[in-house]
Parts: C-alpha cells; structure tokens; sequence
C-alpha cells in the first residue's frame, strides 16, 4: 500500500481482531500520512504512547470539526462536546462531571439491575415460544437505550418511541437519509422535552441541570448535550454487551467465572474493554500550528486520526494484547473511551451496565449459546454484530 493511498483498514476487523494491515502500519508507519477523496491529507496514528499524545494535548491539537471546515451559519453544528474546544467544552463540560460521579451513579444502580431482569424475563418469555432469539435486539439494543431514558429523566409512556429513535438513527440499512431523519427526528424531541422540563424539571439529569443551571443552559445546548449522551452512551453500550456475550459465550470457563466468582466481572468488563475497542477512532483533531509528530512533519489545519484499536492492542503497553487477560495491571491505561478532556463523561455509567448485564445474563441463562452465523459489521466506526442469535 502506498502511503499517499486513504485506507480504510481502521475501520475494519476480522472478527475480533484488528486486520493484519493495522498491525503493519503501525509497525512501520506510527503516523501514517493518508491522502482522502478532495485530495487533502489525513495522518493515521496508530501506537498507544501516540495516541496518548495526541488525545491529551488539547494545547496543538483542536477538535473543533465546525470551525475548522467553516460551517456556514446555515448549516449544522455537529454540536456534543466532542467537536469543541476549551473553554466552552471546559463551561459544558463541567455541568455534567457531577451527574457521573460514581456516587451519583449509584442511586441509577437499582434501576439498572430492574431493566436488565425485566428484558430477561421478556426473553425467557420469547424463547419459550420461538428460539433462537437475537441477543442483539432483545437485550444488547433496549438495555442502553432504557438506560439513557432513566439518566435523562424521559417520561415512561414516551420512552417506547425513544427508544424507537435511538435505534433508528444507529440503523444504516435505509440508508444515510433515513439515519439523517432520526437523528434530527431525537434533536427535535430532545429540544422540546428540554422545553417541557424548563417548566416543570424532573428528578432526570436535565430537570436536575435546569434547576442547578437553567439561567447558563439554553434549550439548544441543552438538547444537543443530551444527544450527546445519547450517541454516546447507545450505540457504543449495546455493541459492547453484543461482542462481550458472544466472546463470553465462546469462552464457557470464562462465563462461568463471571456466573460463580463474586468480584471477577469488574477485571473482564475493563480487559473486554479494551480487546473489543469497539469506538475504533477517536473525534478528528486538527492541528493548530505546524509540527513534527513522530517525524513526520503536518501542517496546520490537518487532521489527525487516532485509532484507539490499534493503541489498544499495540505490544508496547503490554504482553499478549491480541488475547483477553483479565486482571492485567492496565486499567487505568487503555484508551476504549478515549484520553485526556474528552474521554468519555459517561464511562463510569458504560461500565457499570456491563458489570450488571453480563452476570444477570449468564445466570439467568447458564445454558445459553450461540444458535446460527454471526454477522460482524464490515465497516464501522462502532464496531459490533448486526444479530445474535442465542438459544438455551
């Protein structure tokens, strides 16, 4: 492959696993200059202490995607806290830290653990009729979703048609219009149910932001963090339950770890985390100035893609990456929800889902298996399974 040539191999897998180009690329090229249809040129960063780099230096690098590319005033902000850059990311930012503290989360905790036993009993239920059943639709899907409605505070007879919009917007099969549609279908729900909290705040994370924040907040930022939280926390959460069940179920000594020894869940959800990687690349960064990153020279306004895959996995942080070790002393060092100001606000909340799901799951069914073929997403940013079919 030439290095003026725009691959795309950092969105692709072979099953689990990261292609072989990935790990090729990052042995001989950590910052891999690619040229992109318009004839603009691209840097892929590859290596764990790169990425690192990159990602926790919000001084030369910006991730502010509008300003860069010069949005018109009539066109779409990407909004989230993902494409903006101190101090208006530190002013957004600093309104949610509090709402995912793991004290805070706690009390989200009972919900949770209800959500997931009453998905599993819709499953049982299902599965007495008509096996198998995909694990992806019935569980993976409406666990998050049903999550995201608790944190926001979405009443109870909207949540069914939110949780239709959540689905849709992450469903590509129709087409980019009908993914377009949905999300600016959840934009305009958001909006208003911003608006209806304004008047009357609820015990959610957006009543809790109006009555702490109403006069700093307006309905749009609002709404637009809340999608955040959505796009976020969804798409993300349901492909890792999907891909964590299906290597748990391929590997039985392990789920039986998971179902018998108290505790040994929190060491497999963080190595889980970071083998499955399942946001691929990281928000673009630009560079702010001319600079030199591993040698290789980039100018100012370039764009700089991380592929968080290929640091998870790169030899550098530790021995074996390309198997799952759980208990290995990194925890704190894999970059499966991004590094530095962006990390993900919400990890503490992805984590806590999985350390519920994953073990009510295989108690509930200590006979489960995988009952068909397994199709994996071909090119994705998310990386996960289109269906899962289970039976037991």
């Amino acid at each position: 492959m030439a290095d003026n040539e725009f691959p795309l191999v950092q969105f692709m897998r072979d099953g689990f696993d990261p292609v072989g180009e990935l790990g090729r690329i990052r042995a001989e090229h950590p910052v891999f200059p690619m040229e992109i249809p318009g004839g603009q040129t691209v840097y892929l960063v590859t290596r764990w202490d790169d990425v690192r780099s990159v990602l926790g230096d919000h001084e030369r690098f910006s991730n502010d995607f509008a300003g860069v590319i010069g949005l018109g005033s009539n066109q779409e902000d990407p909004g989230g806290l993902g494409f903006r850059d101190p101090p208006e990311h530190t002013r957004l930012r600093k309104f949610l830290t509090p709402e995912f503290t793991v004290r805070r989360l706690r009390r989200l905790e009972p919900r949770i653990e209800a959500m997931v036993e009453e998905s599993l009993d819709r499953i049982e239920a299902k599965g007495a009729e008509s096996m198998p059943v995909d694990l992806v639709e019935e569980f993976a899907l409406p666990v998050p979703s049903l999550v995201v409605c608790e944190l926001l505070g979405v009443p109870y007879d909207e949540r069914a048609d939110f949780v239709k919009l959540s689905k849709d917007r992450f469903d590509f099969t129709a087409g980019p219009e009908a993914s377009l549609q949905a999300i600016n279908d959840a934009m305009a729900y958001l909006t208003d149910l911003v608006a209806r909290e304004r008047q009357d705040p609820g015990e959610g994370l957006l009543g809790q932001l109006l009555r702490d924040h109403g006069d700093e907040l307006d309905d749009r930022t609002l709404a637009s963090m809340a999608d955040g939280l959505l796009t976020g926390g969804h798409d993300t959460s349901t492909s890792m339950l999907a891909l964590g069940t299906l290597w748990l179920l391929r590997n039985p000594e392990q789920a039986a770890k998971v179902r018998e020894v108290d505790g040994y869940i929190n060491d497999v959800v963080e190595e889980l985390l970071r083998y499955m990687t399942v946001v691929q690349v990281a928000f673009p960064r630009f560079a702010r100035d001319d600079m030199e990153l591993h040698g290789v020279p980039i100018k100012k306004g370039e764009m700089v893609l991380c592929s968080l895959t290929g640091a998870n996995r790169d030899p550098g942080l530790g021995d074996d990456m390309d198997a799952v070790r759980p208990g290995r002393d990194i925890a704190g060092s894999h970059m499966a929800f991004g590094h530095g100001i962006h990390r993900c606000i919400g990890a503490p909340l992805a984590q806590m889902e999985m350390r519920i799901a994953f073990p009510a799951l295989l108690r509930r069914f200590p006979g489960l298996r995988v009952a068909g073929e397994v199709p994996f997403r071909e090119l994705a940013i998310v990386y996960g399974v289109k269906e899962l079919p289970v039976a037991w």
